[in-house]
């Protein structure tokens, strides 16, 4: 009886053993790849305020409300061969007629009108927009001066293909379209890589690992025969 305990402990102890060292093998789940290369939620990153709740559907009411207002606007300037200017200033218009036929009608009928409120700027909202802007035009600046010495090869790749894609796409569809399209994807992926964000974080990885090793073996290839092509020209 004693030999069969000691002869089950051991197998106990040996079972342990594979169950922690196969859980230390196996990486978690927070330790592997994050898109665009997040550390908290995505709510979090989003910065947590209002905004953030409508593009995640925590108010699915004003996130309806932002899809209807798009789709109306851009069915406005798209079919109705209006300008621009032409349906802003006919909106403007309605919406001055009919404040101003309430209002006199609340008068007529000795009602009380209808509290609009006071749109006023204070002094520290438009410095803090200021500072805000300025260090965003700042970055831009910063980043477009280390594209143009060609500092950084793959945000210089992303810009020439980013500002190549937008030209294609602007000669078939038009720039409002391109709006709408934006903003539809703008309420709808954030809250679906929310949802699935473990998944999404697991291929995006995989295609990550895969480009590192491909730009790996251009930027360590291209450059050196560049220099070889360059000294050769030098020297004949």
């Amino acid at each position: 009886m004693e030999i069969l305990q000691d002869v089950n402990s051991i197998d106990g102890e040996g079972d342990g053993r594979k169950a922690m060292a196969s859980t230390s093998s196996t990486p978690s789940s927070t330790s592997g790849y994050r898109l665009f290369g997040r550390e908290a939620s995505v709510h979090h990153c989003m910065g947590g305020g209002k905004a953030a709740d409508v593009l995640l559907w925590k108010q699915q009411h004003v996130s309806f409300g932002v899809i209807i207002a798009a789709t109306v606007a851009w069915i406005l300037f798209e079919w109705s061969g209006l300008s621009f200017l032409s349906i802003c200033s006919d909106v403007l218009l309605i919406l001055i007629v009919v404040l101003f036929l309430c209002a006199n009608y609340a008068a007529y009928r000795n009602k009380q009108p209808l509290n609009l409120p006071e749109l006023v700027l204070s002094e520290e909202m438009v410095n803090n927009a200021a500072a805000s802007f300025r260090v965003k035009i700042n970055n831009v600046l910063l980043i477009a001066h280390d594209i143009t010495l060609g500092k950084d090869f793959i945000l210089f790749f992303k810009v020439v293909l980013s500002l190549w894609l937008l030209s294609v796409i602007g000669s078939f569809i038009s720039f409002f379209t391109i709006a709408y399209v934006g903003t539809i994807i703008l309420i709808t992926l954030p809250a679906l890589y929310s949802k699935y964000d473990e998944h999404v974080d697991k291929y995006c990885g995989m295609l990550h690992h895969r480009f590192s090793k491909h730009y790996k073996v251009v930027d360590e290839n291209v450059p050196s025969r560049l220099f070889r092509s360059l000294s050769k020209d030098k020297d004949s």
